[in-house]
């Protein structure tokens, strides 16, 4: 599967043929070498995906006929990866997976105990580094959506998000293990009717040492809960990812 640039897929066709350029038609074309009649998909990160059957490839892109175009309705409910910086790539770890198994959005946050710091240059940098794991996931994963990775949050910021995000109907949960309430028991927000903006639920994972009783209390007295995910503390890279599995499959995603 390869990503075209948000726009170009509009107006595509059953019939046509779409060409792909840009850096994806070469890396279609010159790197992985694809042929006439091999099978593709080709999505725009914004729902549509065309399949299609390789016509023909040229220096650095590829024309696909296409066979079949599908809108992919927008999710109902927003899931929200908040992410806190964590060293040893564990961050990135966390992001692609989560990605792979169904978030729509990511938010960078820079804990209390976040032994990585994004400021100034490094901040666009790293933030760019999480824009290429996201792509590359959508892409190992098939996904016709490319979530977007927002500016990166302090606390004081994130608690004003989360009281945003529930007086609109939404929900914060932060995983904690400490918590009582199972992640399985935390009440949902309610699907979007039809027309109506996506209520957004926020996932928030803290970093290696954990998050501090401070955070706990600021983003609970703006509205979030705090959940368990189970018996068992997991690593920062892996809290998330099995969050969003959780609730991708009590949001009726993987049935």
């Amino acid at each position: 599967m390869f990503l075209a640039d948000d726009g170009t897929t509009s107006g595509v066709v059953v019939g046509d043929v779409y060409t792909l350029g840009g850096p994806e038609g070469r890396h279609a074309s010159v790197v992985q070498r694809r042929e006439p009649g091999e099978r593709v998909d080709v999505v725009d990160g914004a729902g549509t995906r065309l399949c299609g059957i390789v016509a023909a490839t040229g220096p650095g892109e590829l024309r696909l006929q296409v066979a079949e175009v599908v809108v992919e309705p927008a999710p109902d409910v927003v899931l929200t990866l908040v992410q806190a910086l964590a060293k040893g790539d564990r961050d990135h770890q966390a992001v692609e997976a989560a990605v792979e198994v169904g978030i729509d959005a990511v938010v960078p946050w820079q804990a209390d105990r976040s032994v990585v710091v994004w400021r100034g240059p490094r901040a666009e940098k790293a933030r760019s580094r999480w824009d290429a794991l996201v792509r590359a996931a959508v892409k190992q994963s098939r996904r016709a959506w490319l979530p977007p990775v927002a500016e990166h949050l302090t606390t004081t910021r994130l608690a004003a998000r989360t009281a945003d995000v529930v007086a609109a109907g939404g929900a914060v949960v932060v995983l904690h293990e400490e918590a009582t309430t199972p992640l399985a028991d935390v009440v949902l927000p309610a699907p979007a009717a039809p027309g109506a903006p996506a209520p957004e639920l926020l996932v928030v994972v803290g970093p290696e040492g954990g998050i501090s009783a401070t955070e706990l209390e600021a983003l609970v007295a703006a509205g979030a809960v705090a959940a368990r995910l189970g018996p068992h503390v997991l690593r920062t890279s892996s809290a998330g990812p099995v969050a969003a599995a959780i609730l991708c499959d009590r949001l009726g995603r993987w049935r």
